[in-house]
């Protein structure tokens, strides 16, 4: 038997498993994903918008693949804690593969960006999404004005859910506290600012869209932030991607106000400079207009705008964080590989593999993993005859629980989905998400009466 460790349980850690139990040429082949959250999936259950329901029920296609017998779902079990770092897991498992992604948001680098009341999206995005780590309290909306730095689809996104009146969201899973705080939210302009123009922004077609359609704002674009746009003097050069995103910026500028109660501003050529401060608090950024560099680029023109704001969401990329006792590539933000496998000073590391984020960078879509995923087991799988005469523990679970982790296992998992469906009927609301550590955990111990005090099934290999 070859035992494996996936370290995370988002879709790239769900395709390795995967393309593990899924390859014939290793033919007993076991899986232990493992997890620092309770709950699977990653960024489909923590980082899409609630507002999103086809890209969230992709969870069901995740779900699949975890309730394989050959795939064991442990959450609730922290990599680096408990001495559980990556020298102890090789002596716990024949290979592991990390699938850690990239945990932290870039910075804008410029004056006044720690104000209160400046933020990154993905705190944003956690605390709507029901992050355990997120205060429930983190957001009171009180801002009239909100800029959102950033023009990708976190930034939309974000823009989107600050614009939507809160019984549009009524019917997702979003918590009721966020929930609450979005009614009385008194948000009414949103400004999604880009210091390039609409053809070099990295939204998608449908996600604009989505933005025109929201039927409590109307969304206004300046037809002078238009007129610097190069693509539109020939329109049939550029992909087209970016000629549907270009047609849709345009009728924006083209149409008229609908009076509606809230107002949404996209924005193209403004760099941000510096968070301005008013009372202790931010009240405003300064922007810098930018004009094309003629070589894909943009340059400053010295000519400086102001946007007041009593909130700042910046939504500019992520960054791979390091893990202790891994190799870490600073300038990238990843662990330095070959085709996955983890490369230490240069030379392969036996039995260490990554996939997804934290091996390309945070690229893609979710999709993108997959054959990302598949390339690096590809070459775990060419390892597996030196992989197989490793000495591994016999019970890697009862080693996890003789350190002091807790696992949560499948059976927990579906405990706190029951708790949150639960939740959901009190509220009068299809299912809403529990956002707290002692929640979940709790409600996984619903699964107790199965046999274990975690909702774990017990101990040992195949229980579920």
């Amino acid at each position: 038997m070859l035992r494996i460790a996936v370290v995370g349980s988002g879709p790239s850690g769900v395709y390795a498993a995967q393309a593990l139990v899924g390859q014939s040429s290793v033919p007993d082949v076991r899986v232990h994903i493992l997890d620092r959250l309770p709950c699977p999936y990653g960024l489909v259950r923590y980082g899409v918008a609630p507002d999103h329901e086809k890209i969230k029920s992709l969870q069901n296609n995740l779900r699949a693949v975890l309730e394989d017998d050959r795939i064991d779902f442990l959450g609730n079990v922290e990599v680096g804690a408990r001495g559980l770092g990556p020298r102890r897991l090789l002596e716990l498992y024949h290979a592991v593969v990390y699938c850690i992604g990239a945990a932290r948001d870039r910075r804008l680098g410029i004056p006044g960006e720690d104000l209160p009341g400046s933020h990154s999206a993905t705190d944003f995005v956690s605390w709507y999404s029901a992050h355990p780590d997120a205060a429930p309290d983190a957001f009171a909306l009180g801002a009239r004005t909100a800029v959102v730095i950033g023009v990708g689809n976190v930034a939309v996104d974000v823009a989107r859910i600050l614009a939507r009146g809160a019984d549009e969201l009524r019917g997702t899973d979003v918590p009721e506290g966020a929930l609450e705080a979005l009614a009385a939210s008194r948000v009414r302009e949103v400004h999604i600012v880009g210091r390039r123009g609409p053809s070099g922004a990295k939204f998608t077609t449908k996600e604009l869209r989505e933005l025109g359609a929201l039927p409590s704002a109307d969304v206004l674009v300046d037809p002078a932030d238009l007129a610097l746009e190069t693509a539109y003097a020939d329109p049939a050069a550029v992909p087209a991607l970016v000629r549907r995103n270009l047609t849709v910026v345009r009728e924006w500028a083209d149409r008229p106000p609908q009076g509606r109660p809230r107002r949404l501003h996209v924005r193209f050529f403004l760099r941000p400079v510096e968070l301005l401060e008013q009372g202790g608090r931010v009240g405003g950024v300064r922007f810098e207009r930018t004009a094309p560099d003629g070589s894909g680029g943009v340059r400053g023109t010295g000519v400086y705008e102001e946007i007041e704001a009593q909130l700042v969401l910046r939504a500019v990329g992520y960054r791979g964080v390091p893990m202790e006792g891994l190799p870490f590539d600073a300038e990238r933000g990843v662990v330095p590989n070959s085709a996955g496998r983890v490369l230490r000073d240069g030379a392969f590391s036996p039995g260490e593999y990554v996939a997804g984020w934290i091996k390309r960078g945070p690229n893609g879509v979710i999709g993108t993993n997959r054959p990302c995923a598949k390339e690096t087991v590809n070459a775990l799988l060419e390892d597996a005859a030196v992989l197989g005469r490793r000495q591994v523990a016999a019970d890697p679970e009862a080693e996890l629980r003789a350190a002091g982790h807790r696992p949560v296992r499948w059976r927990g998992w579906l405990a706190i989905e029951e708790a949150e469906a639960a939740l959901g009927h009190t509220l009068g609301r299809p299912r809403v998400k529990i956002p707290d550590w002692a929640g979940l955990l709790g409600a996984a111990q619903g699964a107790a009466g199965a046999g274990g005090p975690e909702g774990a099934g017990g101990p040992g290999e195949g229980a579920r």
